[in-house]
C-alpha cells in the first residue's frame, strides 16, 4: 500500500485560504486517482475533490465548487487542495486518499489507501 502524509493544516478566518499537501510513497504514483475527503465533528467523511492518475479530469462536491481546486505533480509524488473562500462549515479534518486505478472516483469506498488526516479550523 501507498503512504500518504497530508500538511497544510491549520486555523483560519472566514474568507481566507490554505493549501493542503499529500505526499505519497509510491513511485507509480501517476497511475493512481487521488482523492481529499473531510470529516466534520459529529459527522461522517465526506468527499470533497478527486482527480485522475494524469490530473486531465476532476471532480468536486457541490459544496466546494468555485472555492476549492485539486492539483498533482506527478514528479514530486504530490497532492494539492487549494482552498479559497473558506467557510465555518468547512472546519473539518481532511484526507488523503489514493485509488489503485487512474480514473477519479467520488465514493470513499474505492480508495484503498488513506493519510492520517490534517485539521483545518475556519473560524468567523
Amino acid at each position: 500500500q501507498v503512504q500518504l502524509v497530508e500538511s497544510g493544516g491549520g486555523l483560519v478566518q472566514a474568507g481566507g485560504s490554505l493549501r493542503l499537501s499529500c505526499a505519497a510513497s509510491r513511485r507509480t504514483f501517476s497511475g493512481y486517482a487521488m482523492g481529499w475527503f473531510r470529516q466534520a465533528p459529529g459527522k461522517e467523511r465526506e468527499f470533497v475533490a478527486a482527480i485522475s492518475g494524469d490530473g486531465g479530469n476532476t471532480q468536486y462536491a457541490d459544496s466546494v465548487k468555485g472555492r476549492f481546486t485539486i492539483s498533482r505533480d506527478n514528479a514530486k509524488n504530490t497532492v494539492y487542495l487549494q482552498m479559497n473562500s473558506l467557510k465555518p462549515e468547512d472546519t473539518a479534518v481532511y484526507y488523503c486518499a489514493s485509488r489503485r486505478i487512474f480514473i477519479p472516483s467520488t465514493r470513499e469506498s474505492d480508495f484503498g489507501s488513506w493519510g492520517q488526516g490534517t485539521r483545518v479550523t475556519v473560524s468567523s
